[in-house]
């Protein structure tokens, strides 16, 4: 029986059963790279599917049957496109499968940020009563910035809408832009967004996008939301940004270094709200994401995947 790698302590069920013509082995929750070569020469698979830790060209040369990496969720920035496309491995992705529980996420994140939720739950439970000071901001008739439209941008742009924000979006390849999103470049969104929140994935070209230039540009007072990537925000021109007031709040699910470390400069600066990178860790999303992995990573062994 051929093997499937996943680098995960488990799966979904149904994402097993829809496997259960294939060996699965599983690297646990916390795999190294080398925990991952070990295995692919112990086992030479004919694919992977990939929840955690990093795929690179030593996996794949440990394993000469593997022909797929599939990945479970939406971004593929932890497995080394070039060096399985140099070795004729096809990388899939599960696009869409986790986009409603991610664009909630966001949104939940840009409201705790624009209602200071988490300071007024901790004041709260520490005994006080703070109405007379609290303030805080509006969304309808503000204008949110949404970078990337694929389909946790479109699903976020859907939910400001409803809350009758005005949405503008930056995102070169959009096609089938829907009417109420207004398509700019990104100095335009920049300038104009009383928020922005990141839906794109992280590419040479936009590590660092948000940095010290500009945040400079936009609206003193910002919202700056990000459920994407942490290689798109210089972390420290962001935490200079908050402390000094021209970012008023960040809502951050992911960061540069994963796990943070403890004693992060976010968590003693006020006006960050911070959830572990948890914004696709629902258990719809947790079934969908498994099945689309297996399904895609079936295809392609069967000659039958076709890109979205």
């Amino acid at each position: 029986m051929s093997t499937i790698v996943i680098t995960a302590d488990a799966i979904a069920p149904s994402a097993v059963a829809l496997l259960k013509d294939y060996d699965l082995v599983y690297t646990g929750k916390t795999p190294t790279p080398d925990d991952i070569v070990a295995l692919c020469k112990r086992h030479n698979p004919v694919a992977m599917v990939v929840r955690y830790g990093k795929v690179g060209a030593a996996a794949m040369d440990a394993a000469p049957a593997l022909r797929v990496i599939s990945k479970h969720g939406s971004g593929t920035d932890n497995i080394d496109k070039l060096a399985a496309k140099e070795r004729g491995i096809e990388v899939v992705a599960a696009v869409g499968a986790n986009a409603n529980a991610v664009a909630e996420h966001a949104f939940a994140l840009l409201l705790a940020c624009a209602k200071s939720i988490p300071a007024v739950d901790a004041r709260m439970h520490a005994g006080h009563w703070e109405k007379a000071t609290h303030s805080s901001v509006e969304l309808s008739g503000r204008t949110v910035g949404v970078v990337g439209l694929g389909a946790i941008g479109r699903r976020f742009a859907r939910m400001a809408e409803g809350f009758g924000m005005n949405v503008v979006a930056f995102d070169p390849y959009a096609k089938d832009v829907p009417d109420y999103v207004t398509l700019v470049d990104l100095e335009e969104l920049l300038s104009r967004s009383d928020a922005i929140s990141l839906h794109c994935p992280l590419t040479q070209d936009n590590e660092g996008m948000l940095n010290a230039t500009t945040l400079e540009r936009c609206k003193r007072g910002v919202i700056v939301v990000n459920t994407a990537r942490g290689g798109l925000i210089d972390e420290q021109a962001l935490l200079d940004a908050v402390s000094g007031g021209q970012v008023r709040a960040a809502g951050l699910d992911s960061f540069a270094v994963e796990p943070m470390a403890p004693g992060h400069p976010f968590q003693s600066q006020k006006g960050f709200v911070l959830s572990p990178h948890v914004g696709s860790v629902t258990s719809d999303a947790y079934i969908n994401m498994g099945e689309s992995a297996a399904r895609n990573a079936l295809a392609v062994l069967a000659g039958q995947f076709q890109a979205a």
